[in-house]
């Protein structure tokens, strides 16, 4: 069971069959519905009842307490109150959408017969019309990884489905987008299962039972409870998983893909058992699975990526996330491209440098950058469209949708061209469209109208020409209700009534309605002869109102029956084209995949170049050494709100290249180091997704693992204190860190007692200098460390600029070589509004410990405690000479010569 676990006092039992339930005195639809949900026991089921999904009996409950709608009853079954909510069904997507967010399954389940057929069928088993009950089965099951709806989903977040699992001691882990069709495999570690499942992000995460449980996994999974699917351990069994993928994919063997482990074969054969179940046998478009090998990305583990906040911030926003920064994609699938390579940035260099060689195409080129941008902002969603299309969901309007999107790759293909650069031939390859895309492209712009309807029940998508037949029953259908409108003209005539209208509704059909007081007009009196009398008058009353009577005619019956029997006719061939055109989708729907992945490439490349053009980024380069040289580094997210203040962030330098490869970095609070730290962790990030970075210069030696322990707080769900998860989170870095990797450390050890917390951050210090060796920023206050520096060959000591005037301080936020010489502590108190009698009572304090010997001053501390001191006056300062000259300006009196020749003077006043 998964997600929100459903509880029920007394659910049905599959064992029990229809008769059994109409024995226990069920009636005869909710022995059905018994039946239906004892197959879907760990999903809310939306049983179809004409206009309305209901629920009923616990599901009722459990979704009107979700949903906050109204819990009613409907009638008694077996002798109890059956419980009963409904949901709209042409609204029912927001209800839907709710229930998931929440974690729960849902089972849709459909009329699959009408209640015609359904009096047919009952009529052929020998039973009475009034016995038949509509069929109705489950098409579909929805939960967090299935979901294709544009509702359901955000345009710009991937949204994966992926299973775990262990065979031998070995992991594996398949992950994929339900709608876009996107499939990765990967051989993982035990120690790197949370920074896989961290990466990824999925909403759903298929695992046995047994997985579940192993110990080592439930300390990983515990923090994504309300994601795990839970499913038995048959389903996780590689043989049966590898045969279902060669059938899938139509190959002999998987090794055409790659050599995949059983493991990944196991968790990727999940995944598509899970879909075909789900799904009641549609599976969508898939691309073939690419396997992620290990060391192939850099690792970011969970910790660091919230810290960083890379997709999110703390509070769980995208707007100020890094992500949020530098998005200037114009498509939701070019977002969702972007989003994935943030969160797996790359350790292949070449593949790298030919992300840098894209952005360079487009950043040199404003015209064609901004033409590109231009006609890339009309392009549809082809990926979710295809999805939807293929897994039997689709409507006219996502038909239109692949239209729409070929015909603008076909256009940026052919300016893509005219460019001649080479850089961009893997962008054109995958925009090129072979004769089968142009046929189905010409086809569709042949064939559907402009603009489309939203279910193809609703008629009108296809347009005049392309099919005879459809064309002669809309010329008949058109010719009908021509003849209706002269019907009515005709009837107005014979009876004098000018008021007389044909009108329709589902019930009665076309009438002809007139006013209460002109229905004497068409009553017709039957007398003898009722044929004469009908000749006579031909009106058939059909239905009394309070203040209008309606009739028909054998005439306007009959046109009736032939512009029915047209719309049904012509609907039909409509539906039916309609299907064949989702055929040849499906048939082309890896080459539609492939131009979709072109389209969001080059919306990622213009993006990432007008992004360093706006903002100034360099391309970075990237080697294999250790080196780690960021010349006038910015953090792109400061930079930006600060932009936003009309003011400039202050660029600094850090290299921790070989020989330098430890900053320790003191300075007061508010100074700008944890700034500094983020802002080195995120100049890496972007530069091994293949992005520019915001410095005028920078070199980095590929990166392997990032770390950063910036911030942190309780975790309250696992019972540990803020000390603790920062100590778990610095072991899990001297544990993993390696000599390419890249250390971002902050405040260690503050959070106990003094000499602990100095003695854990110098054992941190040496470790990482000592030990692992790697590229490292370690920020603190305990300014003892800085003596590290005579001991440790490769360790520099830097500190944040803060200048001193007339009592107050002035941050600077600019690094300089050497160690604070204090920590300014109480000025940053004064600045946050301290009560100034604390701020005073500080100062002494200090005063006194920074005297000599520190218990002596603690004893006379304590036996001199100001219990009852009072706030004192604020010290009201005497205006200076410069205010008094500014108070006694008039602006309004001077001329501009004027104003200039005091503001110099004031200048020279305050140097002197």
């Amino acid at each position: 069971m998964s997600n929100t676990a459903l509880k029920y006092e007394s659910a049905p039992d599959q064992a029990l069959t229809v008769e059994d339930y109409l024995a226990q005195g069920h009636t005869p639809m909710m022995a059905q519905y018994h039946i239906i949900k004892a197959e879907h026991l760990d999903c809310l089921l939306f049983f179809r009842m004409g206009d309305f999904y209901e629920l009923f009996f616990d599901d009722a409950v459990q979704a009107a307490g979700a949903l906050d709608i109204t819990l009613t009853k409907r009638g008694k079954s077996n002798g109890n109150d059956i419980a009963m909510c409904g949901v709209p069904f042409h609204s029912y997507e927001p209800y839907l959408a709710k229930l998931i967010q929440m974690g729960f399954k849902v089972a849709i389940c459909e009329q699959i017969e009408t209640p015609e057929e359904a009096k047919a069928r009952t009529k052929r088993e020998g039973k009475p019309a009034s016995k038949s009950l509509v069929q109705r089965g489950v098409v579909r099951v929805v939960t967090q990884g299935t979901l294709t709806e544009d509702t359901l989903l955000d345009a710009r977040e991937n949204n994966y489905l992926a299973a775990l699992t262990d065979i031998g001691g070995q992991y594996g882990l398949a992950w994929l987008d339900f709608s876009t069709g996107s499939f990765w495999v990967q051989p993982v570690l035990h120690n790197n299962l949370n920074i896989a499942i961290e990466r990824i992000n999925p909403r759903e995460l298929l695992l046995s039972d047994t997985l579940s449980e192993k110990e080592g996994c439930k300390d990983i999974l515990k923090a994504i409870q309300n994601k795990l699917t839970r499913q038995p351990l048959s389903l996780f069994d590689a043989q049966n998983a590898q045969r279902r993928l060669e059938s899938l994919f139509g190959v002999e063997t998987l090794e055409s893909f790659g050599t995949f482990s059983r493991a990944e074969i196991a968790a990727a054969g999940a995944l598509i058992d899970y879909i075909d179940r789900t799904q009641k046998g549609k599976i969508p478009y898939l691309a073939r699975p690419i396997q992620v090998n290990t060391g192939s990305v850099m690792e970011i583990d969970g910790a660091t990526r919230r810290n960083l906040e890379l997709m999110r911030t703390l509070s769980g926003d995208r707007k100020g996330s890094l992500l949020a920064t530098i998005d200037r994609t114009m498509t939701g699938a070019g977002g969702r491209l972007l989003a994935a390579r943030l969160a797996s940035p790359l350790t292949d260099i070449m593949a790298l440098n030919q992300r840098q060689l894209e952005i360079e195409a487009f950043l040199n080129d404003k015209k064609n950058r901004e033409n590109f941008r231009e006609k890339l902002k009309s392009a549809p969603d082809m990926e979710r469209a295809l999805a939807r299309l293929t897994v039997g969901r689709g409507s006219p309007r996502d038909l239109g949708v692949i239209r729409d999107g070929l015909t603008i790759a076909e256009t940026l293909h052919a300016l893509l061209k005219t460019t001649g650069n080479t850089a961009l031939d893997t962008i054109v390859g995958q925009l090129q469209q072979n004769i089968d895309l142009q046929k189905i492209n010409d086809l569709f712009h042949t064939a559907l109208e402009a603009d489309l309807p939203f279910l193809d029940r609703d008629g009108g998508l296809i347009k005049r020409g392309y099919n005879t037949k459809l064309d002669e029953l809309r010329t008949l259908r058109d010719k009908s209700k021509r003849h209706i409108a002269s019907l009515q003209s005709k009837y107005r005539d014979i009876t004098g009534i000018d008021t007389l209208k044909i009108s329709y509704n589902n019930v009665l059909g076309f009438f002809i309605d007139v006013t209460a007081r002109h229905a004497d007009k068409l009553m017709v009196k039957i007398g003898d002869n009722e044929v004469e009398a009908r000749k006579e008058n031909p009106f058939i009353h059909r239905q009394t109102l309070a203040n209008n009577v309606r009739f028909t005619t054998p005439e306007l019956s009959e046109l009736e029956r032939d512009l029915a029997s047209a719309d049904d006719k012509a609907l039909a061939i409509e539906q039916e084209i309609f299907s064949q055109f989702v055929e040849k989708i499906f048939t082309l729907s890896a080459d539609i995949g492939r131009t979709a992945s072109g389209l969001a490439a080059l919306d990622v490349a213009l993006a990432l170049a007008t992004l360093a053009a706006e903002q100034n980024y360099v391309r970075p380069t990237l080697d294999n050494s250790t080196t780690f040289k960021i010349e006038q580094g910015r953090h792109p997210v400061v930079e930006a709100a600060l932009s936003k203040q009309s003011e400039n962030f202050i660029a600094n330098n850090s290299d921790l290249s070989s020989g330098q490869q430890l900053w320790l970095l003191t300075g007061p609070n508010m100074a700008g180091k944890s700034t500094f730290l983020r802002q080195n962790a995120l100049i890496a990030i972007l530069a091994q997704m293949g992005s520019y970075v915001p410095a005028a210069s920078a070199h980095i030696g590929i990166i392997d693992r990032l770390f950063s322990r910036v911030g942190a707080a309780d975790d309250l769900a696992r019972g540990q204190s803020t000390f603790m998860v920062e100590m778990v989170e610095t072991a899990t870095i001297l544990n993993q860190a390696t000599n390419r990797s890249l250390v971002i450390l902050d405040e260690i050890g503050r959070g106990t007692a003094t000499f602990d917390g100095l003695s854990i951050a110098w054992a941190c210090v040496e470790q990482l200098h000592e030990i692992t060796e790697c590229r490292a920023l370690f920020a603190t206050h305990y300014h003892e460390l800085t003596a590290l520096q005579t001991r440790l060959k490769s360790l520099r000591c830097y500190s944040l600029a803060v200048k001193e005037w007339k009592g107050d301080i002035v941050f600077l936020h600019t690094v300089t070589e050497g160690a604070a010489d204090q920590s300014y502590g109480i000025h940053v108190a004064k600045l946050a509004g301290m009560p100034a009698n604390v701020v005073a009572r500080a100062q002494e304090i200090l005063g006194m410990l920074s005297s000599g010997e520190q218990s002596s001053a603690l004893s006379k501390l304590g036996d001199d405690l100001p219990l009852f001191s009072q706030t004192p006056e604020p010290i009201k300062q005497k205006p200076s000479k410069t205010d008094q000259r500014l108070a006694a300006i008039d602006p309004d009196t001077l001329s501009p010569r004027e104003a200039l020749d005091i503001i110099y003077d004031l200048k020279k006043s305050l140097k002197d």
